[in-house]
């Protein structure tokens, strides 16, 4: 006997306050991941409020239906770059092209912000967000920022104004 599946909702990602209750859901569960996978020192949980105020950034969730199944974030650097931080997608709708969206939606952010290219930071022991990255078109780069003392991190970055590195 063959099962029907349900058909799912469609993902609509949207501009939430990171304060909002919602943000703070989806993060302290994106925290709990990260301390599951690293030790504390190499966990960079760090994104303030300003830096995701209109002008400087964007959070952003995922929603399909009713329901917040992802985030996301991307703050301003100070030399023309824009950095990913705060992805996360929650465990039981992985795999259905929701990271995906969301990382589309604050790439289009990103360009917004003037940012010639992105950069973000993830660990040696995701996988999965390692090969969302390249399939986007990111490409390892030296660690940066806070990161160049964590040996767990993983840094990449994607022109995002047609100029190319080569």
């Amino acid at each position: 006997m063959s099962r029907t599946r349900a058909p799912r909702a469609p993902v609509e990602v949207r501009d939430e306050q990171l304060s909002s209750p919602v943000a703070q859901e989806l993060i302290a569960a994106l925290n709990a991941e990260l301390l599951a996978l690293y030790p504390p020192e190499e966990c960079f949980h760090d994104l303030a409020e300003d830096e995701v105020a209109p002008g400087q950034g964007r959070f952003l969730v995922a929603w399909e239906g009713d329901l917040p199944v992802g985030c996301g974030a991307i703050r301003r650097l100070e030399d023309g770059r824009a950095e990913l931080k705060r992805m996360y997608v929650v465990a039981e709708r992985r795999g259905r092209g929701i990271s995906r969206a969301v990382l589309e939606a604050l790439e289009a952010t990103a360009r917004e912000l003037g940012a010639s290219s992105i950069v973000l930071e993830t660990g040696v022991r995701q996988p999965a967000a390692i090969g969302l990255y390249g399939s986007a078109g990111y490409v390892p780069i030296p660690a940066f920022g806070a990161y160049v003392t964590s040996a767990s991190s993983v840094c990449m970055e994607r022109r995002i104004d047609g100029v190319s590195r080569a």
